[in-house]
């Protein structure tokens, strides 16, 4: 056979085969993603309005849709049943959901905040934890600020049987309070700060290390199936935790918007309340979460039965913000 001839089908046989690779990338890609947006995530609301998500899957052709989560509790449910493939939590109520079955992975730490105390008005006479007892207390159950509540009155020899709880979403508890429909409220920012602001309400117990991050979690059958789909999600996210550092107004603003609040309250929220800084989950964030675990393990949150250290292990998942860390 002639050399051109030999030339001309290697070169064609060269050209099929880079054709191959997108198809080929394209074939581990889900056809769609669907993650959540929260207004205790800021992160989200930030991609969410920049389209960096969208941006980062463009290539390999997968569809982008968003979900919003009123609390971890939604979010934990919506994870469960599939409906997102990526959800916001806080880092207790991801490992209460672990727990419980829940085949999630936490892989990014969105925010280290102080986003929950337990809030009443002024003219309840409520100053302590102590003065629960038998009131009415709005809470959203398997949240951060319902296992908050339970660490607080366990710590003051209480119990959730000492006091009556009525179990609303964020907002409506919120609102439930400055109505005066219950005497407290185991509150949640961004409505802790509107609240706050507006309607002068009181922050009574305060505890910032008995928060337990803002934790952002995958599927643990999606994560193995489309890990380069998650990575590029996460570098969507420290694309926007960089910005968001750089832009507190702007990032301000939108939270603002997507919320419906005053800026001022978004503010109060972001600048006292919210730490951008870190984005691995690692070892004193997983020391924190660990002792939160045994705290709700001993106030009966978690079953007596179930392993901590190792339910902590299965629940971390650090490979990606490790290749995030080697990239950059």
């Amino acid at each position: 056979m002639p050399d051109y001839l030999v030339n001309r089908r290697r070169a064609l046989a060269l050209g099929a085969a880079f054709c191959l690779v997108p198809t080929l990338a394209r074939a581990d890609a889900p056809s769609r993603l669907t993650l959540d947006y929260a207004y205790y995530n800021p992160l989200s609301l930030l991609l969410r309005e920049k389209g960096w998500v969208e941006e980062a899957l463009a290539e390999q052709g997968t569809d982008v849709r968003w979900v919003l989560s009123l609390g971890s509790n939604r979010a934990l449910e919506f994870l469960a049943g599939g409906s997102i493939d990526l959800g916001s939590t806080a880092g207790g109520a991801a490992l209460v959901g672990r727990a419980n079955g829940n085949p999630i992975r936490s892989i990014y730490l969105y925010s280290r905040p102080e986003w929950t105390a337990l809030v009443t008005r002024p003219d309840t006479g409520i100053a302590s934890v102590a003065d629960l007892k038998g009131k009415t207390i709005a809470v959203t159950r398997g949240t951060d600020p319902h296992l908050f509540l339970l660490q607080a009155l366990a710590a003051h020899g209480l119990s959730e049987r000492d006091v009556r709880t009525v179990l609303l979403q964020h907002p409506d508890g919120g609102r439930a309070l400055v109505s005066r429909q219950v005497d407290a409220w185991a509150g949640l920012d961004p409505h802790m700060a509107q609240h706050e602001l507006r309607d002068g309400v009181i922050l009574f117990h305060r505890a910032p290390e008995l928060n337990t991050y803002g934790v952002l979690n995958v599927r643990e059958a999606f994560a193995a199936r489309h890990p380069a789909t998650v990575r590029r999600v996460l570098e969507a996210y420290e694309r926007a935790r960089v910005h968001a550092r750089a832009n507190p107004d702007e990032l301000a603003d939108i939270l603002a918007r997507a919320a419906r609040l005053d800026p001022d309250v978004a503010r109060l929220q972001l600048e006292a309340r919210t730490d951008l800084e870190v984005a691995a989950i690692d070892a004193p964030v997983q020391a924190t979460l660990l002792a939160a675990g045994q705290v709700l393990q001993e106030i009966g949150v978690i079953r007596p039965e179930v392993d901590v250290p190792a339910l902590l292990v299965g629940l971390v998942d650090t490979t990606f913000t490790d290749q995030l860390a080697t990239a950059g």
